[in-house]
C-alpha cells in the first residue's frame, strides 16, 4: 500500500525493514517455535519405540544363606536375573526394543494437536500484525521526517525575509525616518523565529535514529543518506475504502484473536480426557543372554507385550477444576476476541474521520497562506513608502510563518492519517492473495 505513496525512498527503506527488523526476527522464531510444538504435540499420536542394549556382570555375595545378589534375587535363579552358584560371578548381555503406544481413544491428543495448530496460526497473525505496523511505522518515521525538513526549510526562508526587514528598519531609523522601536521589534521577530530551528534540527535527527533503527541498523546510519530534504509523501485524493466490517477481516489481531479462541477451545477437550481411563499397549523384544557368542541365537529370544489401564479414580477434583480452568481461560479468549473487534472498528471509523477532515483542514490552510503572502507584499509596500505602521509588517510576517507551519504540518497530518487507515485495516485492502 505505500506504494500509492509514490516516494521511491520511502518504498526502499520498507523493503529494507521488512529484510532486517529485530522485532520481525523475534516474530518468525516464535513462529518456527509453534510449528515445532506442534510436532510434539503429535507424536503423541504415534508409538513410541526406544532401541536398548546393556551388560552387566554381577557376582552375588558367598556370606548369604539365600545367595541375594546385587540385583534383587538370588543365584539359584528363583527370584534374580543371574543364576549359579554363591560367590561366583555371571555375565548378562541384552539388546532389544522397548514400544509403548497411548491410544488416543477420547480425543485428548488430537485436541492438543487443535490447539498447537491454533497456536501456529496465531503466531502468524502475530508476526502479521508485527509486518504491518513496522511498516506504519517507517511510513509514518518518514513523513515525520520530511515533514520536519520542510518546516525548517520553511523556517530559514522566513529568518532570511525578516533579516531583510531587518535590514530596512536599521536603514529607515539611520535616516531618521523612523523610530529605534522598529528595529527592535524587527529584531524580537527574527531572533523568536530562529528559536524554532533548533527544534526542528532535533526533530529531523530523531526521526533518522528512529528509521535507523527500525532498519536493524544503528541509529545514525541513515544520516547522510536522508540528510537532504525531500517532499512529504503525498496522499490520493481518494481512497476506495469499501465496507469496514469486511476489510476488519484482514486484521492480523482479530484474526490471531480469533485462532486464540479455538486453541482455548480445544484444550477444554484435552483437560476433558483426563476423565476417561487411558489405555497403553507396551511391548518389549530382546535378545538375551548370559554369553556374549549365543546373544544372536534363536534361543536368545524374549518378549512381552500387552495392553496397561490407567484411571484416576480418586484425584481431590484435580481433574474438574482443570476442565473449570480451561472454560475459564477460553471465556476471556472471547471476551479479548470481541474487545479486539470492536476496537478495530473503532480505529477504521477513527481514522476514516481523521482522514477525510484535515484534507479540508488543508485545503483552508491553503487558501490562508497565499492570503498572508500577499498580506506580507502589500505591508512592506506600504511601510517602504511610509503609509503604515511597522506593526502591520510584523503583524504580517508572523501570520506567514505560523500559516505555512500549520499547513505543512496539515499536509504530514494527511499523509499520516493515511497511514493509520491503512493499518487500521490490516494492511490495506488489496486482495489476500497480492502478498506483501
Amino acid at each position: 500500500w505505500w506504494t500509492t505513496l509514490n516516494d521511491p525512498t520511502l518504498d526502499g527503506l520498507v523493503t529494507r525493514a521488512v529484510a532486517a527488523n529485530l522485532d520481525l526476527r523475534l516474530a518468525e522464531a516464535r513462529v518456527r517455535e509453534a510449528r515445532a510444538q506442534r510436532g510434539i504435540a503429535a507424536s503423541a499420536l504415534l508409538p513410541g519405540v526406544d532401541a536398548k542394549g546393556s551388560y552387566t556382570r554381577v557376582r552375588s555375595s558367598a556370606n548369604t544363606t539365600s545367595g541375594v545378589g546385587l540385583t534383587g534375587g538370588d543365584s539359584t535363579g528363583s527370584g534374580g536375573t543371574t543364576t549359579g552358584t554363591r560367590g561366583q560371578a555371571s555375565d548378562l548381555f541384552i539388546a532389544g526394543f522397548d514400544a509403548s503406544w497411548e491410544l488416543d481413544l477420547f480425543g485428548g491428543v488430537r485436541r492438543s494437536v487443535e490447539a498447537a495448530d491454533a497456536d501456529i496460526d496465531s503466531t502468524e497473525e502475530a508476526r502479521h500484525d508485527v509486518l504491518v505496523t513496522l511498516v506504519s511505522e517507517v511510513a509514518r518515521n518518514y513523513v515525520e521526517l520530511r515533514s520536519f525538513q520542510n518546516r525548517l526549510g520553511i523556517a530559514q526562508a522566513n529568518v532570511k525575509a525578516q533579516e531583510d526587514t531587518l535590514g530596512l528598519t536599521r536603514a529607515r531609523f539611520d535616516a531618521g525616518l523612523t523610530s529605534e522601536l522598529d528595529t527592535t521589534r524587527a529584531q524580537s521577530n527574527l531572533e523568536t523565529t530562529r528559536s524554532q530551528i533548533p527544534t526542528l534540527e532535533t526533530g529531523a535527527k530523531q526521526a533518522v535514529h528512529r528509521l535507523g533503527v527500525l532498519l536493524g541498523q544503528n541509529p545514525g546510519t541513515l544520516s547522510d543518506e536522508l540528510a537532504g530534504a525531500g517532499p512529504i509523501p503525498s496522499a490520493p485524493s481518494q481512497v476506495p475504502v469499501g465496507l469496514p466490517s469486511d476489510l476488519l477481516r484482514r486484521r492480523p489481531d482479530i484474526r490471531g484473536a480469533e485462532r486464540d479462541l479455538a486453541g482455548a477451545t480445544a484444550r477444554i477437550g484435552v483437560a476433558t480426557a483426563d476423565l476417561f481411563p487411558r489405555v497403553t499397549l507396551t511391548g518389549t523384544v530382546a535378545l538375551e543372554s548370559s554369553r556374549l557368542a549365543s546373544l544372536f541365537e534363536g534361543d536368545s529370544l524374549a518378549y512381552s507385550f500387552g495392553p496397561g489401564v490407567r484411571w484416576h479414580v480418586f484425584d481431590a477434583g484435580m481433574v474438574r477444576n482443570n476442565i473449570r480452568v480451561q472454560d475459564a481461560r477460553a471465556a476471556q479468549a472471547l471476551a479479548r476476541y470481541d474487545r479486539t473487534v470492536l476496537t478495530a472498528f473503532e480505529d477504521v471509523e477513527n481514522a476514516l474521520v481523521a482522514y477525510s477532515r484535515e484534507q479540508v483542514r488543508r485545503g483552508s490552510l491553503a487558501l490562508a497562506v497565499a492570503a498572508a503572502q500577499r498580506s506580507v507584499q502589500l505591508s512592506n509596500d506600504l511601510y517602504t513608502r511610509g503609509l503604515t505602521d511597522f506593526q502591520n509588517v510584523l503583524d504580517a510576517q508572523r501570520d506567514l510563518y505560523t500559516l505555512q507551519d500549520q499547513l505543512v504540518q496539515s499536509e504530514r497530518t494527511v499523509t499520516a492519517d493515511l497511514i493509520a487507515l491503512y493499518k487500521a485495516l490490516g494492511g490495506g485492502w488489496e486482495p489476500e492473495d497480492a502478498g506483501t
